[in-house]
């Protein structure tokens, strides 16, 4: 069976060449949503939609997509347990290989000058960082890219280890993806922090990161 990939990003630089190089070079089939399925099918590239292999609907507005057993199942199975594989057969369920995902441009938003508390609150990924963190978790079994300056990294990493990538980028890119959440999710308590109301000069909290 070819290897699965999910593709669903905002940033879609590179996005194209990586899932072209996918296709091509190591036959692997697509699954994506939103706006990403759609610059990949205009690209003339194979991809599934996500509503198409769940068999749900995007609903509330594109607020759920990828929030589905067949995604999260996919995602999370360990492939060295027999029940999980079972469960897995039984749901009629792919092990997902490769997870292609960054967030919602939640701090380009609040940066603008006069955006609103509404405007911010809709650039709060949910099905995102959901993602990100199961493929984090079961990076023995499948790679999490959250940055599009990891593709060459990874297509490098197919080329040298014939369609194969080793534990220790797989556990580095596992790293970069939980870094990757959790500064989004400081970004966003700092920004509602500073809109609430008993919100006093000094913070009784204060983070940093880099």
């Amino acid at each position: 069976m070819a290897k699965l990939a999910l593709i669903s990003v905002s940033d879609k630089t590179g996005v194209i060449e990586l899932a072209r190089s996918l296709v091509n070079e190591f036959g692997f089939d697509l699954i994506s949503s939103g706006g990403t399925a759609q610059a990949l099918q205009q690209a003339g590239l194979p991809v599934t939609k996500v509503s198409e292999y769940t068999g749900s609907p995007e609903i509330l507005g594109g607020r759920v997509k990828t929030l589905h057993p067949r995604i999260h199942g996919g995602i999370l199975a360990r492939r060295d347990l027999s029940d999980h594989v079972a469960d897995l057969e039984a749901q009629q369920i792919r092990p997902i290989d490769l997870v292609v995902v960054n967030l919602y441009p939640f701090e380009q938003t609040i940066a603008q000058p006069g955006v609103s508390l509404e405007e911010a609150i809709e650039q709060i990924d949910i099905g995102g960082p959901a993602m990100l963190r199961a493929a984090a978790k079961n990076f023995a079994h499948l790679t999490v890219l959250c940055n599009p300056n990891q593709y060459d990294a990874y297509l490098e990493e197919l080329r040298q280890n014939k369609g194969e990538v080793s534990l220790t980028l797989r556990q580095q890119c596992a790293l970069a993806a939980f870094q990757h959440t959790g500064a989004y999710d400081r970004a966003i308590a700092t920004y509602l922090e500073q809109q609430s109301a008993s919100a006093t000069a000094l913070p009784q909290t204060f983070t940093l990161s880099g």
